[in-house]
C-alpha cells in the first residue's frame, strides 16, 4: 500500500484487508525538535553510532527506505524523557527513518558552504491515547537567521554558536498508543521524490501516512538511511534516550529503494541526536530477504563500538580477520593490522615477546592508528594514551573529540577511537598485554594487512606486494616473506609515542600445539596451529558466526 499514491495531500489510513485508503484530520506535530548528532558519540545507538544502509552506487539517490524489526526478544519495558527533560514516561520513544546531511537548495540563503539539508521520517510515541507520524526537516549550520515563512525554528546547542533551522511537516496522522511490546509490529517507510515526500507507519492491522512539504528536497542528495528506535526528541542540551529493560535484544533492518537491486553499503554511523541503550551484538544475523537491506543485533549487554566489519587481534596475537579467519601469529615487532586505500585509516600494533610465560607467543605492548591527520597511540606500560605525541589524561567515564571529528572514549582499561565515518579501533589494556579491535566505517572495504583476507577468501592472506598464501599456510613463509611483508619500516610507524622500538625479529621456533579457544561475547571457536616441527603447515579455521557486525539481504 505505501506504493498506491494517496488522492492528494494530507493524512490517511487503510485498514487491513482494504486497498483505498481514507482521508483523516490531519492533527498538529509535537513541537519538539529531534536534533543532529553532536559530540562525542556514544557506547550505544545513536548520537552518530548506529548500522545504516547506503545506496551502492555513486549517483544513485534513496526514494524510499522502510525500517523495521525482524526479532523482538525479551523486551517487556522501555521508558525515555520528553524532549530530553522531566521525568521518564513508560513507551515514550521515537521510530526514525534519517537520511543522511546532504547539500540542499533550501541552504541557499545560508553563508556558510557546508550548510546541509536533512529529513527524518518520524513515529512519535509518548504513551498518551495517541501518537503521531509527521517528518521534520533540517538545515543544518545555516549560521543565519532562519528563512522567512514555511514556520521555521532556531536552534542552538548549548555553547556553540552554530545555528541551525527546523520545521516540522504541515499535518501529521495521529496513531494510537503503541506499548514497546508491539514493537515487532512495527513498520516505518519514509518516501522522497521530486514531487513529494511521505511517512507512514503499519502498526499489524492499519497503515497511516502523512504528507510533507518536501522542504529540503531529500530526493536530490539522499544516500544513507538510518533506521532504529531512539528517544522522544531533546533540546539544546542533547538528544534523549530510549531505555529498555535489562535483557533486551532486537534485530532491525533497514530496505532501501534506490534504483537498483545489489546489496546495500554498510554505513557504521547515525544522524539523529537522540539514543537507545543497546548495542551492536554478535553473532550477525543471515542474510534472508527482503532487501536490498542491511540488518544487525543490539542488545542491553552494552560498551560495544558500532562497526560494519569487526576484527580482533587478541592478547597473545591470535587473530580474527574481517572475513572470519582465526590463525596464530606469533611474530615480534611493528605490524600493520590495517590500512586503508585511504591513507586516512592506519592501524599498527607493536608485538613482543610473551616470555618467560609465553616463551613461544608474542603479545601485543602497544597500538597506534591514523585517523585523518591525528596519530593516536595506546601504550601497556604504563597505561596512558598519547595524541599526536602528546601523553593525554583521560579519566574513567570520559571522552574527547579532536577537532576534525574523531572520538576517543575511556572505560575503565578500554580506549574507545573513532573517526566520523566510522572506522573504529578498541584498545583493552591489561596487565600485560592490550587486546586490539579493528572496525571499518564502511563495508566492502578497500582494506589490506594481518586483519585482511585475500579478497574476501577466507581461506588466503595476502602480503603486501600481493603474494597469497593459501590455507595451510606454510609455516617459512607465513613467518618469513608475509610477516616482513607487513612489518612497519622505521618512517611510518605510529608506535614512537610508546618508546623505541626493539629491533627485535623473531618467529616461534615451532608451531604452537593444537588449542582450542572460544570467543564467548561471539559464541564462535576457532581451532589455533596444530603439529610439531618449524616447517608444518600452519592452519586456520573460520569462525561459525561469520564475524561480522552486520548482514546484507538481497532481492
Amino acid at each position: 500500500m505505501t506504493q498506491v499514491p494517496v488522492p492528494k495531500e494530507g493524512c490517511f489510513e487503510v485498514a487491513y484487508p482494504n486497498k483505498e485508503w481514507r482521508e483523516v484530520g490531519c492533527k498538529t506535530p509535537p513541537n519538539v525538535p529531534l536534533q543532529p548528532r553532536h559530540g562525542a558519540r556514544p557506547l550505544v545507538m545513536g548520537n552518530g553510532s548506529g548500522i545504516s544502509a547506503q545506496v551502492p552506487t555513486a549517483g544513485s539517490f534513496i526514494t524510499q527506505a522502510t525500517g523495521s524489526f525482524d526479532s523482538v526478544t525479551g523486551v517487556t519495558s522501555e521508558s525515555g524523557r520528553i524532549g530530553n527533560s522531566g521525568p521518564l514516561v513508560p513507551n515514550a520513544y521515537t521510530l526514525q527513518i534519517n537520511t543522511d546531511f546532504f547539500a540542499s537548495a533550501a541552504c541557499a540563503g545560508s553563508p556558510n558552504p557546508t550548510c546541509r539539508g536533512w529529513e527524518q521520517f518520524v513515529h512519535w510515541n509518548d504513551n498518551t491515547p495517541n501518537g503521531f507520524i509527521f517528518i521534520q526537516y533540517w538545515l543544518i549550520r545555516y549560521n543565519a537567521p532562519c528563512p522567512a515563512g514555511g514556520g521555521w525554528n532556531t536552534f542552538s546547542f548549548t555553547g556553540s554558536t552554530d545555528i541551525y533551522c527546523w520545521r516540522n511537516s504541515p499535518g501529521s496522522t495521529t496513531v494510537p498508543n503503541q506499548v514497546i511490546t508491539n514493537l515487532g509490529n512495527l513498520v516505518l517507510t519514509g518516501q522522497a521524490t521530486a514531487t513529494m515526500d511521505q511517512v507512514s507507519l503499519f502498526d499489524g492491522t492499519t497503515l497511516r501516512t502523512a504528507t510533507g512539504s518536501n522542504s529540503v528536497a531529500a530526493s536530490t542528495g539522499w544516500t544513507v538511511a538510518d533506521f532504529n528506535i531512539y528517544g522522544p526528541g531533546g533540546n539544546s542540551s542533547g538528544g534523549s534516550d530510549a531505555t529498555f529493560n535489562a535483557g533486551a535484544a532486537v534485530r532491525p533492518r533497514t530496505r532501501i529503494v534506490y534504483g537498483g537491486t545489489n546489496p546495500p553499503l554498510c554505513n557504521a554511523s547515525s544522524f539523529t541526536g537522540e539514543t537507545n541503550n543497546l548495542s551492536p551484538a554478535l553473532p550477525a544475523p543471515a542474510a534472508s530477504a527482503p532487501g536490498p537491506a542491511i540488518l544487525f543485533n543490539e542488545t542491553s549487554a552494552g560498551a560495544a563500538m558500532t562497526n560494519c566489519a569487526a576484527a580482533t587481534a587478541v592478547g597473545d596475537t591470535h587473530l580474527h580477520t574481517f572475513s572470519g579467519l582465526f590463525y596464530d601469529f606469533q611474530a615480534t615487532g611493528d605490524f600493520t593490522l590495517a590500512k586503508s586505500s585511504n591513507p586516512d585509516f592506519v592501524v599498527q600494533a607493536r608485538q613482543v615477546s610473551g616470555a618467560p610465560t609465553w616463551p613461544e607467543a608474542s603479545v601485543n605492548s602497544a597500538v597506534a592508528t591514523q585517523m585523518g591527520k591525528n596519530k593516536i597511540a595506546v601504550c601497556q606500560s604504563p597505561q596512558r594514551i598519547s595524541i599526536d605525541g602528546k601523553v593525554t589524561d583521560i579519566d574513567d567515564g570520559g571522552s574527547m573529540v579532536l577537532p576534525d571529528g574523531v572520538d576517543i572514549v575511556r572505560r575503565g582499561n578500554a580506549y574507545f577511537i573513532r573517526d566520523e565515518i566510522g572506522n573504529s579501533v578498541r584498545a583493552t589494556v591489561n596487565s600485560t598485554y592490550i587486546d586490539v579491535s579493528v572496525g571499518m566505517g564502511r563495508w566492502p572495504s578497500d582494506v589490506k594487512g594481518l586483519l585482511v583476507n585475500h579478497q574476501g577468501n577466507v581461506n588466503q592472506l595476502e602480503a603486501s606486494d600481493g603474494t597469497v598464501l593459501t590455507n595451510p599456510f606454510p609455516f617459512d613463509q607465513l613467518y618469513g616473506h608475509f610477516a616482513d611483508s607487513w612489518r612497519v619500516p622505521a618512517g611510518e610507524s605510529l608506535l614512537s609515542a610508546c618508546g623505541a622500538r626493539k629491533e627485535e625479529r623473531r618467529a616461534p621456533s615451532r608451531p604452537s600445539l593444537g588449542e582450542v579457544r572460544r570467543a564467548a561475547s561471539a559464541a564462535r571457536s576457532s581451532t589455533y596451529l596444530g603439529g610439531r616441527g618449524a616447517r608444518r603447515a600452519v592452519s586456520g579455521h573460520q569462525a561459525s558466526s561469520g564475524g561480522f557486525g552486520f548482514s546484507i539481504g538481497a532481492r
